[in-house]
């Protein structure tokens, strides 16, 4: 898969309802993995969306998440901007460079799901997040 670059929004727990308004109008396949499927955590809803996206037949993408417990969501300033793809030392080298001057909020490292990924917001104040889909042997 091609490196593609999407924006990533986050909800105080409205992901579910959002995700399937945006498909309902756009169109495309919906997936959704809820926090209790990887194991969740104190005081995180089971039920509650840790990766859900709108895949459209246009041919965009479109994220989303729930917060977890203890992280505000402020409407206006909940949208990450995602790199995600399968070229490993592409995406390492994205992150690494638009991460330089900024403020890493999670390393780039294989995560509970198989996939490597990290966060950053870059030296302008941009969040980010990259995830790679790491080979399967």
């Amino acid at each position: 898969m091609a490196s593609r670059l999407t924006p990533y929004i986050t909800f105080p727990g409205t992901a579910r309802e959002a995700l399937t308004f945006y498909r309902s109008v756009l169109g495309g396949e919906l997936t959704i993995s809820t926090f209790g499927e990887f194991g969740g955590g104190e005081g995180v809803d089971p039920e509650g969306v840790m990766h859900g996206m709108v895949d459209g037949p246009a041919g965009f993408t479109l994220m989303a998440s729930d917060t977890p417990p203890g992280r505000p969501v402020e409407v206006g300033n909940n949208v990450t901007i995602s790199l995600f793809g399968d070229d490993v030392a592409e995406l390492r080298g994205f992150f690494a460079g638009l991460a330089e001057g900024g403020t890493v909020t999670t390393p780039l490292e294989e995560q509970v799901w198989g996939d490597e990924y990290g966060s950053f917001t870059d030296r302008f104040g941009i969040d980010w997040l990259v995830n790679i889909t790491l080979p399967t042997d």
